[in-house]
C-alpha cells in the first residue's frame, strides 16, 4: 500500500536484466536491492519487472521472490508473460528466414552447437559440450536431434549459437550478413550469440510491458549489464548500467550505478525517487 504524503510512482515502470545486475556476480540478491524494490513497489506504488532470456520456467523463482505483478519480459523478447494469471500476453517465433540461417550454421560451421528455445521445451542438435551445459541451467524439457528435419518447427523463441570463443566470433562475423533481414542477433557471451526474430529484443519487450499495464514510455526505466542489455537500454527513457559495464553501455546510460555487487538496481530506484 502506498504510504500517505508519500510519492506516488504508480505511473512509472522499472525493468531489471536478473544476471550481473539485479543479482551480484555469484548470482545471489543482495538484501539492498530487495529492500529497495520493496519499497518502490509498496511504499511508492512503483511498477517494477525483470527482462531475461531465460524460459518462463527458468524465470519464475526471480520473479516470485521479489513477490511482483507486473509481466515479464522473457526470452529476450520473444515473449511478455503474466505471472499472475499464468497466460503469454505476447509472443514472437522465428520465422522461416530464422530456421534457414541454423540449417546453413550446422552445414558451415561443424564446430558450432544450438540449442533452440521453443515455448515450453529445448531443442538441441550438433550438441556435445556446451549445449547440454546451457540446456542444464533450464528446467525445461530438452529433446536432442541428430538431422535439422526432424525438429519441429513451431514457437522457436529463440536460437542459441554456442562453441568455443574463436569458433563463435568467426561465426557472429559470417552472421553479420543477415542482421537486420528478419531476424536479431545478440551477444549473450563469448561462447554464445543469439538469434531471434526480426525487430525482437528486451527493449521492445519492454515498451509492450508499457503498453499492457498503461505506462508512458517518458516514465520507463532500465538497467543491464552487457551488450544483451543494449536494446533494452536504448528503448527505455531513463537507462542504466552497473559500474561493471563495458564501455559501450555506459556510452548510452543517463546514470552509471555501482557494482552490481553493492546493489545497483537500488541505485537506479533511489536516483528516480530523488530526482522525479
Amino acid at each position: 500500500m502506498v504510504q500517505q504524503n508519500a510519492k506516488s510512482f504508480s505511473d512509472w515502470l522499472v525493468i531489471s536484466d536478473i544476471d550481473g545486475t539485479l543479482n551480484n556476480k555469484i548470482r545471489k540478491l543482495p538484501e539492498r536491492n530487495l529492500n529497495a524494490i520493496r519499497h518502490f513497489i509498496d511504499d511508492l506504488g512503483g511498477n517494477f519487472t525483470l527482462a531475461s532470456g531465460r524460459s518462463v520456467s527458468n524465470m519464475r523463482k526471480h520473479y516470485e521472490r521479489l513477490n511482483l505483478t507486473s509481466p515479464a519480459v522473457i526470452l529476450n523478447g520473444a515473449g511478455i508473460y503474466d505471472f499472475q494469471n499464468e497466460k503469454m500476453l505476447h509472443y514472437v517465433s522465428i520465422g522461416q528466414k530464422g530456421q534457414s540461417i541454423v540449417k546453413e550454421v550446422l552445414l558451415k560451421f561443424p564446430m558450432i552447437e544450438i540449442m533452440i528455445v521453443a515455448n515450453d521445451k529445448n531443442y538441441l542438435i550438433n550438441s556435445h559440450v556446451f549445449a547440454p551445459f546451457m540446456a542444464g541451467t533450464d528446467t525445461l524439457s530438452t529433446f536432442t536431434f541428430s538431422e535439422f528435419d526432424e525438429i519441429p518447427k513451431e514457437e522457436w523463441g529463440k536460437v542459441i549459437f554456442l562453441g568455443m570463443p574463436a569458433f563463435v566470433s568467426h561465426l557472429k562475423k559470417y552472421l553479420s550478413r543477415y542482421d537486420g533481414k528478419g531476424v536479431t542477433f545478440m551477444s549473450s557471451s563469448v561462447s554464445s550469440f543469439e538469434m531471434l526474430e526480426g525487430n525482437t529484443n528486451k527493449g521492445e519487450g519492454a515498451l509492450e510491458v508499457a503498453r499492457i499495464i498503461g505506462i508512458d514510455k517518458q516514465k520507463t526505466a532500465a538497467i543491464g549489464d552487457y551488450f544483451n542489455d543494449y536494446e533494452l537500454l536504448k528503448h527505455v527513457a531513463l537507462p542504466a548500467c552497473c559500474g561493471q559495464a563495458p564501455r559501450g553501455m555506459k556510452e548510452i546510460a543517463k546514470l552509471v550505478t555501482c557494482h552490481c555487487n553493492k546493489g545497483a538496481v537500488a541505485d537506479l530506484l533511489e536516483y528516480i525517487e530523488q530526482n522525479y
